[in-house]
């Protein structure tokens, strides 16, 4: 049976939730709920949301119809505010205590949005919190920057399906990690996909289009950037390392669409190539 998540699109309806300028919370976080859960989906989890269209519930009703469903995993996504404008940004999550799955996924997925940018503000305890407390399974309620911030705004509107994507490989690392999905735990922060998942669309050009690397004779040794269900997020990844003079290319021969550079005859070139990787702000492991 596939693992189950249910997300929760923030407030709602007659709640609008947090307002700054005329933006509604309840707006932010359905539709990034809706675009997490269609990554998710791609990659065979069993998604179901508290609500698709611009409806209300209670916090109670919304744990009640998780538990009802008998899902693993709940997924709370929100907008943050603060009392006076443009004085605090960033990402944060929240659980119900700092221990187990759910902060292991929290904490991913704050890792994850502040390779975007975000500057990321913890995980914290919110035992009072009704769908953290009264959900039967791992709960995790996600800030997604501060509706109340031009910058976090910004960020938002200009990096949304990165943002998307952000949330749904943090959970889905830890899911593998802990052995709940299938997948190859031994590469870099995706399912896994890019350490850099800020980065913006990829080139058109008939060279990336074309692919001229994939399936390419390697060598012993490459340096693998990220692993993907998704084309389009792994022939993005490529074309930004391509406009960087890194060597990229596709390999599909397992099912995962791995973006990896190289390859070298020795472990210490693939090293070098490891560091000047990392120093460009990618996260990356060592394949042969």
């Amino acid at each position: 049976m596939a693992y189950s998540i249910m997300l929760d699109a923030g407030h709602g309806g007659r709640d609008p939730g947090a307002v700054y300028n005329g933006r509604q919370e309840k707006d932010d976080t359905l539709r990034l709920a809706l675009a997490v859960g269609e990554i998710l989906q791609n990659r065979g989890i069993d998604v179901e949301y508290t609500r698709t269209t611009d409806v209300y519930e209670t916090p109670y009703e919304k744990a009640m119809e998780a538990n009802q469903a008998g899902v693993d995993l709940f997924i709370s996504i929100h907008r943050n505010s603060f009392p006076r404008d443009n004085e605090v940004s960033g990402v944060e999550s929240l659980v119900y205590d700092l221990s187990g799955l759910k902060y292991q996924i929290a904490e991913a997925i704050n890792e994850e949005l502040a390779t975007i940018g975000f500057v990321d503000l913890g995980v914290k305890a919110r035992p009072n919190l009704v769908v953290l407390k009264r959900t039967k399974m791992p709960a995790v309620l996600v800030e997604a920057g501060f509706i109340n911030s031009d910058t976090d705004n910004m960020l938002f509107d200009q990096n949304f399906d990165d943002i998307a994507l952000a949330i749904a490989e943090g959970i889905l690392d830890t899911l593998q990690r802990n052995g709940l999905i299938e997948g190859s735990a031994d590469t870099s922060g995706s399912v896994n996909g890019s350490g850099n998942s800020g980065m913006t669309g990829g080139n058109t050009d008939s060279q990336y289009e074309n692919n001229e690397f994939e399936n390419a004779v390697v060598h012993d040794y490459r340096v693998q950037v990220g692993a993907f269900r998704n084309r389009t997020y792994a022939e993005r990844l490529r074309g930004e390392l391509l406009e960087q003079d890194f060597p990229a290319y596709i390999e599909d021969s397992d099912g995962y669409l791995r973006v990896q550079v190289g390859g070298y005859d020795t472990l210490e070139e693939a090293a070098d190539m490891e560091r000047r990787l990392k120093r460009a702000g990618y996260s990356t492991v060592i394949v042969s």
